[in-house]
């Protein structure tokens, strides 16, 4: 039988009634602020959840004026009425529509293509409200917030799908973007850091658990997320004093205004460091161009990367941060001098300038000198040792006094800072294990949305699944313009 609206115009206008009379009737007059606002929110979602129905009962009671045809042109013929379940955020809808016979058991429901109804009961925005609260929070938190805010959640099992199939998309929207944004015509320095951070993972389903650990193991272990950086920026020359003066006194005024980076693009993968170089090399050949002089790569020294580096990226400068550097050199000076002994800076400071001047040879003869003290003792030995060993181990990357006369950058900032945001914060906190699919699954999404392409890539992920669903629909919106609308949006926000 086919479905008609009309019967369910008068209960939408008796609850439109009520909504105003618990604003503006008598009862309101003597309720607190708080419980006309919740009581207002909870008639409002109601009220919304039955012109949901209305909408979509309405639409698919509709008949196609034309006839229905199968892809290969056979007309088909009007079988029956067939159900289906949409589960919005509005709340559980049941509707008919027309349903025609066709060459496979399913049949051919036209609104199903015209409404773009997802093949699964749970609606778009439902799936990605719950999904982007997924990334933000553990997948319990993202449950409780939609079951307060809408009287209803997902299970488990449906969040983490939502987020998978949602990171599943993020791969080809990457490589069907649109050409970046040209950068300033100064910005012609090509930058790549990259860094790791530790991330804990499910324990392998044939390992054995010990029945009790020592003080040595621990019971979780840790796999490396790589963490990449990509952006542009211009070349700012330095001396060596003058960031021996910025890092060492708090106080010292900066001459100018340092450049900032420019299209700044993160992401980070569990896969390992062959993945992210990988991934890292498939956007690099994006930002590539005539007015690009220089390129180069920034780590902080972990011993696997100069070969993956090279390896991926042989025209690049490779340089070494010059933070873990300088913090070899705190170490040193807290054994050799003791923490509260005021020459410590100037210690470190000569040491520094050294450094930064192209001198590393120098220093790392020195260091070995008051090493071999023997009126010292042993701990300060071992810590000279240790920064030495680090000095030598990175002496062919250590090109700072480069980096300063070419105005290069010297830190890896960007994507350390990167670590927290995209990495730790959700996959970290106490308790959480995770597996390979799960969290890439995650920094996908959270990367995309950090690089300010959330709506866009959202916007994509909706119209991937109908078009393999119902063939050539109507495009989506161009990216440009989608990200147009999304900076529009985020522009008219109040702080």
């Amino acid at each position: 039988m086919t479905s008609t609206p009309e019967p369910m115009v008068p209960p939408l206008q008796h609850e439109f009634q009520h909504l105003l009379a618990d604003i503006t009737g008598p009862d309101a007059r003597s309720q607190t602020a708080s419980t006309v606002e919740l009581t207002w929110f909870r008639r409002r979602l109601a009220l919304g959840a039955a012109l949901w129905r209305r909408f979509l009962v309405t639409r698919a009671a509709v008949r196609p004026a034309a006839p229905v045809t199968a892809p290969e042109g056979t007309r088909l013929t009007d079988h029956d009425q067939r159900s289906t379940t949409d589960d919005s955020v509005c709340g559980h809808v049941r509707v008919e529509r027309p349903d025609f016979a066709a060459p496979s058991p399913e049949g051919r429901c036209p609104r199903d293509a015209e409404l773009r109804w997802p093949a699964r009961a749970s609606a778009d925005l439902r799936r990605e409200w719950a999904a982007y609260g997924a990334t933000e929070a553990s997948y319990r938190e993202s449950q409780t917030v939609l079951d307060r805010i809408l009287g209803r959640s997902l299970r488990t099992q449906a969040l983490e799908t939502a987020v998978v199939e949602a990171a599943g998309e993020v791969t080809p929207f990457d490589e069907q973007t649109t050409e970046p944004a040209a950068p300033p015509p100064t910005a012609t320095i090509l930058v790549v850091p990259a860094e790791g951070t530790g991330v804990p993972r499910v324990p392998p389903s044939t390992q054995t658990p010990a029945v009790r650990l020592g003080q040595g193991p621990k019971r979780t272990k840790k796999t490396v997320a790589v963490v990449t950086g990509l952006y542009t920026m211009s070349p700012s020359p330095r001396t060596p004093q003058e960031v021996v003066a910025a890092r060492l006194d708090d106080e010292h005024p900066r001459a100018t205004a340092r450049p900032v980076p420019v299209g700044k693009d993160l992401r980070a993968t569990w896969a390992g460091k062959a993945d992210a170089m990988r991934r890292l090399a498939q956007r690099v050949a994006q930002h590539e161009g005539p007015h690009i002089q220089p390129r180069v790569a920034l780590t902080a020294g972990a011993e696997a990367w100069p070969s993956q580096l090279v390896t991926s990226f042989p025209e690049y400068t490779w340089i070494l941060a010059s933070i873990p550097a300088t913090e070899s050199l705190w170490d040193a000076a807290h054994a050799l001098l003791g923490e509260t002994q005021p020459q410590r800076l100037a210690w470190v400071r000569a040491y520094l300038e050294a450094l930064l001047a192209g001198q590393p040879d120098a220093v790392i003869t020195a260091l070995e000198a008051e090493g071999k003290d023997p009126t010292g003792t042993l701990t300060p030995q071992q810590a000279i040792q240790r920064t030495v060993g680090s000095y030598r181990r990175n002496r062919p990357y250590m090109r700072d006094h480069e980096s300063l006369a070419h105005g290069w950058p010297m830190g890896t900032g960007v994507v350390e800072g990167a670590c927290g945001p995209l990495v730790n914060d959700r996959l970290e906190p106490s308790g959480m294990r995770w597996t390979l699919g799960g969290a890439q699954a995650v920094l996908d999404l959270r990367a995309v949305r950090i690089n300010g392409h959330g709506e866009a890539c959202w916007a994509w992920h909706r119209h991937q699944p109908h078009q393999r669903l119902y063939g050539r629909i109507a495009p989506a919106p161009a990216l440009a313009e989608a990200r147009a609308l999304e900076w529009a949006a985020s522009s008219t926000r109040g702080p």
